[in-house]
């Protein structure tokens, strides 16, 4: 399901190549050949994902798909079987094989598959499949050898200390590149909340507190994705750039807005307990973030570690009284966002705990 190279998917590749062999199976938008690289074995499997469609046909035509990268299961030689997804057809079959082979099953949950998995289904077949899958996806949990999830509130809600499987928790650390040296006072200075994003999300309600912000003498500038939704909010806009010029361009800026709604629902688990990219990322740049409230996840690291604002977007006042509350203690979060800076990042010691809990 993911690109060749997806941060996350990537990472773990990177990380145990470097003591053991690794087949890779990832999706390619065209034709390529299977490669060696070193300890790694790229196998790439051509899918273009149909648009348009309702979400049970695209499920249906999927199965072709599925069925490439189950034979690889069922018929390759390995000791290891990380899933970093699923296959939608067949739940369940990956697992299962992998058992009956004898093999070691580590299971990379990286959303909440009950909500995440056909997530604009309409009510109530929502209703429904939420339902269907929150079995199958405890069946796959069962069938898994040990664990690894984005967050420690999804480890939290699913209650898995009870299945008495060994579990880690990894949040999509920043990567430890090169970072400018901060002049904080410039940062005030600038004034500039960056918005960070590959995918476009729904900002219904970030819109007018992005608007009185503007008015409150702040600039906006977009880094990875264009909307239309930004038509109407004048903002400076940066298109997609390499990973060290994004960390760059967001160490200059005075905030980092981490806020929007994936499927527009409330109680979507897949955004309470994000923890994304662009939140480490901003982070490990030495710039304070500006959270949603109702992301728990993050809105509790900023309470705790005092590194950003918490807002809930739908209180436009309350929101902008905190931001400027904030901004007048601004060199005291920065430096907050300094000490912390660590925790951020993925390491070296992170990577040799991963690997052992992943190889032994």
């Amino acid at each position: 399901m993911h690109s060749k190279h997806d941060k996350r998917v990537y990472r773990s590749v990177q990380a145990l190549a470097k003591s053991g062999k690794v087949l890779y199976q990832y999706i390619s938008e065209t034709e390529e050949s299977v490669y060696e690289d070193g300890n790694i074995t790229y196998i790439p499997i051509k899918w273009s994902e149909p648009k348009k469609m309702h979400p049970i046909i695209k499920l249906a035509k999927r199965r072709v798909l599925d069925d490439k990268i189950l034979e690889l299961i069922a018929k390759t030689d390995y000791d290891i079987l990380y899933l970093h997804h699923f296959l939608p057809t067949k739940p369940i079959a990956p697992f299962r094989i992998a058992k009956e082979r004898g093999k070691k099953v580590v299971y990379d949950v990286h959303e909440y598959h009950p909500q995440n998995f056909l997530a604009d289904l309409p009510k109530p077949a929502a209703v429904i499949k939420e339902n269907i899958v929150k079995r199958l996806f405890f069946a796959q949990l069962k069938l898994s050898d040990v664990l690894v999830f984005v967050s420690p509130d999804v480890v939290d809600d699913l209650n898995i200390s009870t299945l008495g499987k060994p579990y880690m928790v990894i949040p999509n650390y920043a990567e430890n590149v090169a970072c400018p040296v901060l002049d904080v006072q410039q940062k005030w200075n600038n004034k500039t909340i960056v918005y960070v994003g590959k995918l476009a999300r729904r900002l219904d309600e970030e819109k007018t507190l992005m608007k009185r912000l503007l008015a409150e003498g702040f600039t906006l500038e977009i880094i990875g994705m264009e909307d239309s939704c930004f038509a109407d909010i004048p903002h400076i806009y940066t298109g997609f750039l390499p990973y060290e010029e994004m960390i760059k361009k967001i160490s200059g800026a005075t905030y980092s807005l981490v806020s929007f709604t994936t499927v527009g629902r409330k109680n979507y688990k897949n955004d309470l307990y994000s923890l994304p990219h662009k939140f480490y990322d901003s982070l490990a740049a030495g710039t304070p973030v500006i959270v949603k409230e109702s992301f728990v996840s993050m809105s509790r690291i900023v309470k705790q570690l005092g590194v950003g604002v918490v807002v809930d977007p739908t209180d436009v006042e309350g929101s902008i009284r905190r931001i400027i509350s904030a901004y007048e203690q601004y060199k005291q979060i920065v430096q907050n966002v300094l000490v912390h800076k660590q925790e951020f990042l993925w390491d070296e010691k992170k990577e040799e705990e991963f690997v052992e809990f992943v190889m032994f």
